[in-house]
């Protein structure tokens, strides 16, 4: 390879445009937490942990003789599952051909950008405080990143000369827990469709609602009768416990889920034949999730005594998987760095914007032993 070629290389590193990859930055946590003598309880991340449901994995064990190339499309009963169930659960009337099934959602949340061909010239808004794909995207495609409060306060043209192309949503919110109203959702639209801007919907944490009741981008209340410039986010990882098949779909606005269909057929970016049959299957059944969601509802409350007796105070966390909890003195690093002396590892908020670096971010997405031994070190942490 010749120097010029070299020196091109060089100049456009991914390791130049993208950020820390976050779990990375806490492998000090981690590492101090595992030297506690009983051992790390990991609170970082939402990761399941209980049990794929027997039926889905009989269904994924059926279609594992598929030596054929799978439709990226999915198939017809995959898109028809994903369309019932959101009618039946979220009250969203959609036709099956405005579903697109993804290798999760964390991989359309990343590409979207790319997807729907931005690039330089353009801006992708997301949250203050978010989840670092919807960043990330950006700086894949090369656009600009813009973090808001309100969509409402900007201008479609940035000052840097931008247009913004794109605003992601996300509620229940990663890593807060905040439920976006149905009447904030609905400005938001009504302020894209004026400007002519796409709506997307993070919404993975939608059937875990506590506190409050989370609403899709695409109901009715908010999409006033038309899923024109939108697109919602769905995954069976947390739902399901299908974090390990990488199960998600998109849905929305059909001339833009037409274009991500392109895209994809030639990106080869497809969902598994066996993983398609196993969708199937859990967006048919109801049940299984009543069983999950009662399991995180016992955790949810163990844990949050637990910190609010520590000393903690919990902010928003009326939905989603993820307690958003301020020590009393200390800021999130220092404080983190308190919890993983006693083997607890959380999440240091900064790791989702500097507005996060007096919270850290708690998962109850423990088994019922961790959250038992969480909650006794949390309670030596109080009265010390």
């Amino acid at each position: 390879m010749n120097g010029s070629a070299s020196r091109t290389l060089s100049d456009n590193s991914l390791t130049d445009r993208l950020p820390q990859f976050p779990w990375d930055r806490i492998e000090p946590l981690r590492r101090l937490a595992a030297r506690y003598s009983g051992g790390i309880i990991d609170l970082s991340k939402g990761n399941p942990v209980d049990p794929v449901p027997m039926f889905v994995r009989d269904a994924l064990a059926a279609a594992a003789n598929a030596p054929g190339y799978p439709a990226t499309y999915g198939t017809s009963a995959l898109r028809t599952a994903a369309a019932n169930w959101l009618r039946r659960r979220h009250g969203v009337t959609i036709d099956p051909k405005q579903v697109l099934p993804t290798a999760g959602s964390k991989e359309l949340l990343t590409l979207l950008p790319t997807l729907l061909n931005l690039g330089t010239g353009d801006a992708v808004a997301y949250p203050r405080l978010a989840y670092p794909s919807y960043d990330v995207g950006a700086r894949l495609a090369g656009a600009r990143s813009v973090v808001i409060d309100d969509v409402a306060d900007l201008d479609p043209r940035l000052p840097t000369g931008e247009r913004l192309r794109l605003v992601w949503v996300n509620s229940p919110a990663n890593p807060t827990g905040r439920v976006l109203t149905s009447e904030k959702l609905r400005e938001t639209v009504q302020w894209a469709r004026t400007h002519g801007v796409v709506v997307a919907s993070d919404e993975c944490y939608l059937e875990f609602g506590w506190d409050e009741h989370p609403v899709s981008l695409l109901h009715p209340d908010v999409a006033a009768g038309s899923h024109r410039g939108l697109l919602a986010v769905h995954s069976l990882s947390k739902r399901s416990n299908l974090a390990g098949y990488r199960a998600g779909f998109v849905a929305g606005d059909a001339h833009l889920i037409d274009e991500l269909l392109l895209a994809r057929k030639h990106l080869g970016l497809i969902t598994s034949t066996p993983v398609q049959h196993a969708m199937v299957a859990a967006l048919r059944d109801d049940e299984h999730v009543v069983v999950q969601r009662e399991r995180y509802v016992d955790r949810r409350a163990r844990l949050r005594a637990a910190f609010e007796s520590a000393g903690w105070t919990i902010e928003h966390s009326t939905a989603g998987l993820f307690l958003w909890a301020r020590h009393r003195s200390d800021a999130a690093w220092r404080a983190a760095e308190q919890l993983a002396a006693a083997g607890i590892l959380v999440a240091p908020g900064e790791l989702y914007g500097s507005d996060g670096r007096q919270h850290v971010r708690v998962a109850i997405t423990a088994l019922p032993a961790q959250i038992d031994g969480a909650v006794t070190r949390l309670g030596m942490l109080g009265s010390s």
